[in-house]
């Protein structure tokens, strides 16, 4: 099987799918353990099955929640570095 794919991609093609998929996975993961960490309703539980059963969409859930946090520190003038 590695073997296939190796000549399927070549070895710089295979790397990086074999990347892309690694980080898609810790996207997955995360968006999860994010979803995870909100208030207790019924959307949370939604969002929990949909995720698990939808892999994208906690994905783009990360990246919209760090959107909406970029913004929200804009908004309030909340900087790090005091």
């Amino acid at each position: 099987m590695l073997e296939t794919f190796y000549n399927s991609f070549g070895f710089i093609g295979s790397i990086s799918l074999a990347f892309f998929i690694f980080l898609s996975f810790i996207f997955w993961m995360a968006g999860v353990a994010g979803i995870s960490q909100l208030p207790q309703s019924t959307k949370k539980n939604l969002k929990l099955v949909c995720s698990v059963l939808f892999p994208p969409y906690p994905i783009v859930w990360v990246f919209v929640d760090m959107y909406r946090q970029s913004q929200y520190m804009k908004e309030t003038d909340i900087h790090p570095n005091g």
